[in-house]
């Protein structure tokens, strides 16, 4: 009885992490930008000593990989919110310095002038961070040149840099706990000239609300059978030993 123990066990933790999975999709339904995880579940034998446990195998739940479906395109008006038009992502400075990707395009210039997002990270242009001189007004053309216009001046525009617009394999690229993703080794991908944005508009999250709410209901039911397997075990165990104990 050990074995069916074992696996139900094994089984419910890793479908409480696949729910947790789902559920951190869930609360960023409504994050821009936003790439679901999915998350599968495998059989793993069992290695015991220099040899691996026929009888015994364990189940884990791992986050293959994200989904690259593109969300919906939404305008907002704002001048400096951007969204890839098709494949793509934003180059940005992760805060541990590293270059990654995303595809949350609404920026703010910094108080000393770096174009950042929103959330604070610095925006790569194809030579290095932007910087926007002061009071300028900034427009961001479709292929990512970033122009602005001095105060009193809104005919004559001048570019100060270029949106680094890259479009890495994305079967190469791994999602990080900040939400950004990243190519193996530190890697780098070189700008994509094809790629263009569309202005004053932010692409919405990617999850797909009904789908994760009904995939979360089904784990659920799946843990409970598995909670019910256990119980079940324990009464037949404890049977077991009623019917195997010597009479007095």
């Amino acid at each position: 009885m050990d074995k069916v123990i074992y696996t139900a066990m094994a089984g419910a933790r890793q479908l409480m992490v696949r729910q947790e999975a789902l559920a951190n999709n869930l609360a960023n339904a409504s994050t821009h930008g936003f790439r679901a995880d999915l998350d599968a579940l495998r059989a793993v034998p069992v290695q015991g000593q220099g040899a691996s446990l026929a009888s015994r195998v364990s189940v884990t739940s791992t986050t293959s990989r994200a989904d690259f479906t593109h969300g919906a395109i939404q305008e907002t008006g704002r001048d400096l919110d951007v969204a890839i038009d098709g494949d793509g992502f934003f180059s940005v400075e992760a805060r541990d310095g590293s270059e990654a990707y995303t595809r949350f395009g609404s920026l703010e210039v910094g108080v000393d002038g770096a174009l950042r997002t929103r959330t604070g990270l610095p925006v790569l242009g194809d030579g290095g961070q932007i910087t926007v001189p002061p009071n300028a007004k900034v427009e961001i053309g479709r292929d990512g040149s970033v122009s602005v216009f001095t105060a009193g001046d809104s005919r004559n525009a001048s570019i100060v840099g270029r949106l680094k617009l890259a479009n890495p394999p994305t079967d190469q690229l791994s999602k990080g706990a900040d939400g950004l993703f990243r190519l193996p080794n530190g890697g780098t991908a070189d700008a994509d000239p094809n790629i263009r944005v569309v202005r004053s508009s932010l692409e919405s999250s990617n999850v797909n609300v009904i789908d994760t709410m009904v995939g979360m209901i089904a784990l659920a039911r799946q843990y409970e059978m598995s909670m019910k397997m256990l119980s079940s075990v324990d009464a037949n165990a404890r049977d077991a030993s009623k019917l195997l104990q010597p009479n007095n």
